[in-house]
């Protein structure tokens, strides 16, 4: 077998079989493909694309070239969530404690992030004491006994997907659907999820900018899950303008609170409800969706999620007194109202924008080296169709610099006021097969 036939082969247009497939990504990863044939190979799937099989099978392929991690030990079903980004996207800190106090277990891996703000893991360790640094029996342990724990990635997990993603960055073939469903999926199935539920974002603020791509992604990654035998849905969300009110790591952690205190943003509660329900139902718990979700509004507004919150940040080494004390989270020095210019309704918030500005205060990292400021961030005054009077507060920017002038002016080119807007529908389109 050699690959320069398996890439003539797929510049036809004909499908690989498994056994190529295992021998493509095996040669890669092991360096006897070199990187020249291997970029060949991705422009080739990125012209031709791949069928259903042929994307399972590069998943697992992908999956097999690294470490797994064994959940084996922990009672029930293991759904996991991914969101493919965003601004303000503070579900992840609802969804675990919520989830979890129905009885599902949630054995979160997350990694930090790069761009606007930080990842799942940053946005946690702005409480006091949190760690993620856990052992593989402790985490196991803490996710059966408290039924939610998150850990940071570790291990060699999906080694072709890393490579092979680097090379996609370079060589103009990121955009592809097959091989951005089997990155995204790989990692999932590699990390040892029984059932997964994806969180599609479309718009300004997200890597999927049209509905039908957005559309093409989720019913691929569902189909990988579904033939690999991991029961998958999906949800298309929109990401024009962010997500809640907060953007920044303590803000989002206070943002979290509320919501789990039954009194969060409208699009942050309906969105974790919409992505719990289908955890929630993959679980076996409930009949349906509807019901799932019933549950689900039952124990966020009864105290049981909040409850569960408080338990899981206590076990992980959190001061846990932050969620009744949420003043005691990081605190920038500086507040500073950005006003609205004119009377009218506001009709556009670009969110990857106004992400950029969160950014520009310490929010995010702009590269590895980077370091967070925890405190920093933005809180949104109005959304998209609030009516608006001039010198009213449309952005609150939280800084530790005094000078914010270059980030006043970000968020004011970028945000927009009309005589009227068009609403905005949260959830585009929920997938189940």
């Amino acid at each position: 077998m050699r690959i320069v036939d398996l890439i003539a082969k797929k510049q036809h247009g004909k499908s690989l079989t498994t056994e190529e497939i295992n021998f493509m990504i095996e040669g890669f990863t092991t360096g006897e493909i070199p990187d020249y044939q291997m970029s060949a190979m991705a422009m080739a799937i990125y012209f031709q694309g791949m069928n259903d099989h042929e994307r399972s099978d590069l998943t697992m392929s992908m999956v097999n070239s690294g470490e797994t991690i064994d959940l084996s030990a922990i009672h029930g079903v293991k759904v996991d969530k991914h969101s493919t980004g965003g601004v303000g996207d503070t579900t992840t800190i609802v969804l675990a404690p919520l989830v979890a106090s129905l009885g599902v277990p949630i054995a979160k891996m997350s990694g930090r992030g790069l761009g606007h703000t930080g990842g799942t893991i940053d946005k946690l360790e702005a409480i006091p004491g949190f760690t993620v640094e856990l052992t593989q029996e402790k985490f196991i342990d803490l996710v059966n006994k408290n039924k939610v724990a998150v850990v940071g990635q570790s291990g060699n997990l999906t080694p072709a997907d890393k490579k092979l993603y680097a090379l996609r960055d370079v060589t103009g073939t990121v955009e592809s659907i097959p091989l951005i469903a089997s990155s995204i999926m790989s990692k999932k199935i590699a990390a040892g999820a029984d059932a997964i539920v994806l969180d599609v974002k479309i718009g300004a603020g997200a890597f999927m900018k049209t509905e039908e791509d957005a559309r093409q992604l989720a019913h691929a990654m569902v189909k990988i899950g579904n033939l690999v035998g991991r029961q998958t849905m999906a949800v298309i969300s929109d990401m024009s303008q962010p997500l809640g009110n907060a953007i920044g790591n303590a803000l989002e952690i206070k943002e979290a609170i509320d919501t789990l205190e039954g009194h969060g943003p409208e699009d942050l509660v309906d969105l974790c409800l919409t992505l719990g329900s289908q955890m929630v139902h993959l679980a076996g718990i409930g009949s349906n969706l509807a019901e799932a979700r019933l549950l689900l509004e039952e124990n966020l507004n009864n105290g049981k999620a909040l409850e569960k919150f408080k338990e899981f940040v206590a076990s992980q080494g959190g001061d846990a007194s932050v969620i009744d004390h949420p003043e005691r989270l990081p605190q920038a020095a500086y507040q500073t109202e950005v006003l609205a210019s004119r009377d009218g309704v506001l009709s556009q918030i670009n969110a990857d924008e106004i992400g950029i500005a969160a950014m520009m205060l310490g929010a995010g990292r702009a590269n590895k080296e980077s370091v967070i400021d925890l405190a920093v961030g933005l809180m949104l005054r109005k959304k998209v169709g609030d009516t608006v009077k001039k010198g009213e507060s449309l952005v609150t920017i939280h800084s530790n610099q005094l000078d914010v002038t270059a980030v006043e002016n970000k968020i004011q080119e970028n945000i927009m006021i009309s005589e009227k807007a068009e609403p905005i529908q949260l959830i585009h389109e929920v997938i189940l097969d």
